[in-house]
């Protein structure tokens, strides 16, 4: 999050409750919830909100960027484990964490739009390279695709609210990718 260089200090605390807000709100309420909503959760009035976004889309901007980078710091670091099953494993159960946690970034990551496109091929090329990585070292099927993953995701993600059947679903998406004995 980028604040202006003078930014008095009880305005950055301000800001930063705000995003954090809106971050709880829309997790649980989606990218439509409304800033009154937001700034209900924060402890501050609507036109504060409003003082530090401008708009829906700017505060939704602040959220998902911030959220969007957090995931792309996970990716990186799967990538820098040098275990062939556990950074594949590990991405799949932490994205199956945030389907049951985080429906705004599941909305905005998922949207045909383009104001995430860049981290959409990011992720997507992260997610290719562990596959690939795994498939080389046998931990996994041969014939195991990153589109066969990314389908497994998308199963998971229609069964967000459903944290047994997301976990049930995980468990059977990572037992089918395993390389068999």
């Amino acid at each position: 999050m980028t604040l202006p260089q003078k930014m008095r200090l009880d305005a950055a605390h301000n800001r930063a409750l705000i995003v954090e807000a809106a971050r709880a709100t829309f997790a649980d309420g989606g990218v439509q919830a409304p800033m009154r909503a937001v700034a209900a959760r924060a402890g501050l009035g609507v036109a504060t909100v409003y003082r530090h976004f401008p708009t829906h889309a700017a505060l939704l901007d602040a959220v998902l960027a911030q959220r969007v980078a957090e995931c792309a710091a996970e990716l990186d670091a799967a990538l820098g484990d040098p275990d062939p099953w556990r950074p594949l494993a590990g991405t799949v159960r932490r994205f199956a964490a945030r389907q049951l946690a985080d429906r705004a970034l599941n909305e905005a990551l998922f949207a045909a739009g383009a104001q995430f496109a860049e981290a959409r091929r990011a992720h997507a090329a992260a997610l290719a390279g562990l596959v690939e990585r795994a498939r080389a070292a046998g931990a996994v099927r041969g014939d195991l695709t990153v589109d066969d993953v990314r389908a497994g995701l998308l199963a998971i993600s229609a069964l967000r609210g459903r944290p047994t059947a997301v976990d049930r679903l995980t468990d059977l998406l990572l037992a089918g990718m395993r390389a068999q004995p």
